[in-house]
């Protein structure tokens, strides 16, 4: 690299740095200016950047086709031997018509790409490479949905920082990451990605992820951006189908979806992406609402906006845009700054401002957005400074990263049922059955959105088992059924029956295949696929003693097996380690104390079955009829929000208030004194609830207000103590006002959000 970076000081730095330097020719103030307000006649958010004056000698040498080519994302492909661009993409290069490539990783890769970029083109703008670390980048972590059973925000920006570390050794820059839609709803695929139903959880993951992905400077080579996304309401489709249209009030919207956003942008999130469906009537890209009044004015927002893949085109099946240069328009003056993939921005803009329907100053605060990020990663400075292969060689799968990937995995692990303290198993109990199409396949415990892992380096929970034995415990294994959603062949029932009989206990590997949950994975039925379901019932009822490792990407209907098998252990798709984490579980070397995010539904009949639910003027009375319940299951959902079981036992006792009354601007702490009253150390979640009992507007029944993580030892006491202010209590009024208005509040600690102990205060 040393004669290359001669050859680049020489033929490219130079003339960027006069670049820099020389006069701005044009009139710079609407780049320059701090946030104005928008008129009728002129839609644009002017911004404060990071870099103006650089911003500004980059935009003055722009040709208009130059700056639309900033707005334009397109993705690389794969082959056998890694990423691939396309001949028609690589001359769009050429062409100065990319500002960025997504699906682009590995130093060789994006190194190629951005010699084109800086090397071949007139003025030599960098380009932004992105690609999908949702969850780590080769070293993988468990899924969203998993990790944020831990509970440990500091645990997953841990995990981020990892992640950006790997990613940034492979010359990324960016990340569609993280993901903060809240969602109560099993059947959307996208759940898996989701840190759940509670809007503060997901406010308070997704804020890690983002220190995790960006730290504290972008300018530090081992960072990346992050990117909020979908903005907004995503995570609750009618049906649970992906896509599909949401129909929420604003109250909604802004008391339980915007919350996390909001909390992002305070992070310093420098990238928010579009979401797919529509907000009262008008698809998320095109959404002035959204992106101008709430984001930008409201916010003071100072990133920028990405679609989502061909979200602007999608605004015309939406029957919302008459056609390509009208979806253009529409997005450009929602002040969404960056196109993925449908190449609108690129074809139509330059039209319309020559009609005059869009000012180029607007595109030219689209194209400032963009370059102030890149002069931000030191893109300008030295465009090559992610690519460095001794840095990929020594970075990627790194042995204390996949350390702490078993960590995550472990605390990500939730039990749900141990009657009889069944486990933790015995590591000698004789002959080990280990039955199910997910006990030994490294391919689908990839989970969704596993970026640049390699399904080979996964390690099974058969191989993880044998880890953790002695070499003489023999340990067998057979699928039983296929991993499939159509395929119910029973063709290796009598096979697994007769290894069930033969041994001494039968680990049912049992769940969803990779693709069965993620993006565009919605299901309406929540049964395991296929045949497992027999298969489970016809292994237990051989008589010998069962334990059930679910390994999925959202709740399923495991109603029978509740009934019936004395242990489950849900491990949802916990990435590279997956076999040595549920092994360590199932033998008791990780006592497990992971906790759910989402109530767990009985069936898919239930849902929506969020726990910060509203009470209705009939409440369920079991000696009324006519009051608002099923008649053929609860109302209550299998397994509450915050549920989890250890192999030991806590008691809570002592809770007491340091006020019985506060104002709306005061504060009181809450305490309550946590005792290990089993026989092992273990990590227990201590969660505050609270709820307003009237309100001029009704209140849930409860909403989680704090928790923490705590490690005690066997026979330990530990006195919690939140404090909680008046501001976390406020709601929206009738007039969508915060107010707190005087009455009793009931707070609740304990466990989880159905077993607490009680007590109150007064607002005056």
């Amino acid at each position: 690299m040393n004669n290359f970076w001669m050859t680049f000081t020489v033929a490219i730095m130079l003339p960027l740095l006069f670049l820099l330097a020389s006069c701005d020719t044009r009139n710079t103030a609407t780049v320059s200016d701090s946030r104005v307000t928008r008129s009728s006649e002129s839609p644009v958010r002017f911004t404060e950047l990071r870099n103006p004056e650089k911003v500004d000698s980059v935009l003055a040498l722009m040709t208009l086709e130059e700056k639309v080519g900033q707005l334009n994302l397109l993705s690389s492909g794969f082959a056998e031997t890694g990423p691939v661009l396309s001949e028609e993409y690589r001359d769009m290069i050429f062409e100065a018509k990319l500002g960025g490539v997504f699906n682009a990783h590995t130093v060789e890769h994006t190194l190629d790409l951005q010699r084109i970029a800086v090397e071949e083109t007139r003025l030599g703008i960098p380009l932004l490479f992105a690609f999908d670390v949702i969850r780590g980048h080769r070293t993988l972590f468990p899924v969203a949905l998993a990790e944020s059973s831990t509970w440990d925000p500091e645990l997953i920006k841990k995990a981020s920082r990892i992640a950006a570390k790997e990613a940034t050794a492979a010359g990324l820059h960016w990340t569609f990451a993280p993901m903060i839609d809240v969602s109560p709803d099993a059947r959307w695929g996208r759940i898996v990605e989701s840190h759940g139903e509670d809007p503060l959880l997901n406010a308070i993951f997704g804020v890690a992820r983002i220190e995790g992905f960006q730290g504290d400077n972008l300018y530090d080579v081992t960072t990346m951006m992050a990117t909020a996304k979908h903005f907004a309401a995503y995570g609750v489709p009618e049906a649970g189908r992906d896509y599909n249209t949401v129909d929420i009030s604003e109250r909604t919207l802004r008391e339980i979806h915007l919350p996390p956003f909001k909390a992002a942008v305070d992070a310093g999130v420098r990238s928010f992406m579009t979401a797919f469906n529509e907000y009262d009537g008008v698809p998320a890209t095109g959404s002035d609402f959204l992106f101008n009044r709430v984001l930008r004015d409201e916010w003071d927002f100072d990133g920028f906006v990405v679609t989502d893949y061909t979200a602007i085109m999608e605004m015309m099946p939406h029957g919302y845009a008459r056609d390509d240069a009208h979806a253009a328009e529409l997005s450009i003056n929602a002040n969404v700054d960056m196109d993925m993939m449908s190449q609108i921005f690129l074809n139509e803009l330059p039209g319309l401002i020559e009609q005059g329907i869009v000012k180029e100053e607007q595109v030219d605060m689209a194209v400032a957005r963009i370059l102030d990020m890149k002069f931000e990663l030191g893109l300008f400075e030295d465009p090559y400074r992610y690519s460095d292969y001794d840095r990929e060689a020594e970075t990627i799968m790194r042995e204390d990263f996949l350390e702490f990937a078993l960590e995550v995995a472990q605390k990500s692990i939730v039990l749900l049922k141990n009657d009889n303290n069944v486990l933790p198993l015995s590591k000698d109990p004789g002959h080990i059955a280990i039955i199910g199409p997910l006990g030994d396949n490294q391919y689908d415990l990839l989970g969704s959105w596993s970026a640049a892992a390699e399904w080979s380096d996964n390690v099974t929970l058969l191989q993880g088992i044998r880890n953790a034995v002695p070499e003489n415990v023999r340990v067998s294994h057979v699928d039983g059924v296929p991993l499939s959603l159509d395929d119910d062949s029973r063709d290796g029932f009598e096979e697994a029956l007769r290894l069930a009989r033969r041994s001494d206990v039968v680990i049912m590997a049992l769940g969803e295949g990779r693709h069965m949950s993620g993006e565009a994975a919605s299901r309406t039925s929540l049964d395991l696929p296929g045949a497992q379901q027999e298969l489970l019932e016809a292994v237990h009822a051989t008589g010998t003693p069962v334990v059930l490792v679910l390994m999925a990407g959202r709740p399923l209907d495991i109603r029978w097996a509740d009934e019936h098998i004395p242990a489950i252990v849900n491990a949802w798709y916990l990435g590279t380690r997956t076999g040595d984490a549920i092994a360590s579980v199932l033998f008791g070397d990780h006592n497990p104390g992971g906790k759910l995010t989402i109530s767990w539904p009985h069936n898919v009949g239930q849902i929506p079955n969020y726990y910060y639910a509203k009470k209705t003027g009939r409440p369920k009375d079991p000696n009324q009829r006519y009051t608002s319940k099923f008649i053929d299951a609860p109302n209550a959902p299998l397994y509450p929000f915050g549920y989890g079981l250890s192999y030991t036992t806590y008691e809570y006792d002592n809770l007491r208030l340091s006020e019985s009354e506060i104002t709306n601007t005061g504060s009181l702490t809450v305490s309550v004194d946590v005792t290990n009253t089993g026989n092992r150390t273990g990590d227990e979640i201590v969660q505050l609830y609270t709820r307003k009992m009237v309100a001029s507007v009704t209140q849930p029944v409860r909403r989680l207000r704090d928790f923490t993580r705590m490690t005690l030892e066997p026979g330990q006491t530990e006195t919690v103590t939140f404090t909680l202010n008046a501001e976390q209590l406020y709601y929206l009024d009738q007039q969508l006002e915060p107010v707190l208005e005087p009455g009793t509040v009931m707070v609740f600690v304990g466990p989880n959000v159905a077993e607490t102990l009680e007590a109150s205060f007064e607002v005056r």
